[in-house]
């Protein structure tokens, strides 16, 4: 295996869940390479060239990211909401991956890629100043104190992000975990690249609710929303 950057720590869990289903590892057979974004394994691409959006998804006005989609659900909505930004999703577990290939094939979408691995790769070679707008939605939050470090949400992860979200658009944050929010917003207000600009128990403008905002709800958990705003 290639080796990773030093204190490359791991900031996701389990790979994969129960067995697929025939229809959904075929999807991951066929689906999911032609939606994938080249050059993002560093073994494909030692040098870390960077990506060319025009090819990747041509007629995009704008490029979005999605760190952590889940089952896709809240991706595939804004793809239909806004037909003219390309979104890349990011995901490690393939089970996840695989809901989010089978809703984009029955709705037809085509204004989404996909890369199954970790976001760091991905950001790695993206050009500059790409990315129009960024989400990490309810992300694993490590809550015992000798993982803290493994939280996306950190300086080193800021750093790649400031390089890759353009002067104005946001990491827009969300979680059901209190100490996660705090961790997150002294992170940025330590970070020069950042400000909050957005920081409520409510959700921003456009916000489509998500299984795991409900599933929150419903376990008695509130859910809290922040826009880190790249300076």
């Amino acid at each position: 295996m290639t080796a990773q950057p030093t204190e490359w720590r791991n900031l996701y869990g389990r790979r994969r869940g129960k067995k697929l289903r025939a229809g959904q590892s075929e999807l991951i057979e066929t689906l999911l390479p032609r939606l994938a974004p080249p050059g993002v394994d560093r073994r494909e691409n030692p040098e870390r060239r960077k990506l060319d959006l025009g090819a990747l998804l041509p007629g995009a006005e704008e490029i979005w990211l999605e760190i952590g989609f889940g089952g896709g659900e809240h991706m595939v909505a804004e793809a239909h909401a806004h037909p003219k930004a390309g979104i890349i999703g990011c995901e490690h577990f393939l089970n996840g991956v695989a809901k989010a290939l089978a809703q984009i094939e029955r709705e037809g979408v085509e204004n989404i890629r996909i890369h199954h691995g970790d976001a760091r790769d991905l950001t790695d070679v993206l050009p500059d100043a790409a990315l129009a707008r960024a989400y990490l939605l309810y992300p694993d939050p490590w809550p015992k104190a000798r993982h803290v470090g493994r939280r996306y949400v950190n300086p080193e992860n800021l750093d790649g992000l400031a390089r890759v979200i353009r002067p104005g658009a946001g990491l827009h944050v969300a979680s059901d975990i209190p100490d996660y929010i705090e961790h997150s917003r002294e992170v940025a207000a330590a970070h020069p690249a950042f400000t909050i600009a957005y920081d409520a128990p409510g959700p921003w403008a456009g916000w489509p609710s998500t299984r795991y905002e409900a599933k929150a709800i419903r376990e008695g958990r509130s859910p809290h929303y922040l826009i880190l705003q790249r300076a």
